[in-house]
């Protein structure tokens, strides 16, 4: 932890955050986490991964 940090922290004590902005903050991280649950137990849908229609062309010297 660098120096930036303690300040951005220090910073934080003197002024805290607004309780929206608690509550927006805690909400994406929530989200996040449901997220990667769904993709840790369910899987990650075969729609939505990317696939190459032809393999790369490729340069010979």
């Amino acid at each position: 932890m660098g120096p930036t940090w303690l300040l951005r922290m220090a910073r934080w004590a003197r002024n805290p955050p607004s309780p929206g902005r608690v509550k927006l903050v805690l909400a994406v991280v929530g989200i996040c986490l449901a997220l990667f649950a769904v993709e840790r137990w369910v899987g990650w849908p075969d729609a939505l991964s990317p696939e190459r229609a032809r393999p790369p062309m490729r340069v010979s010297p």
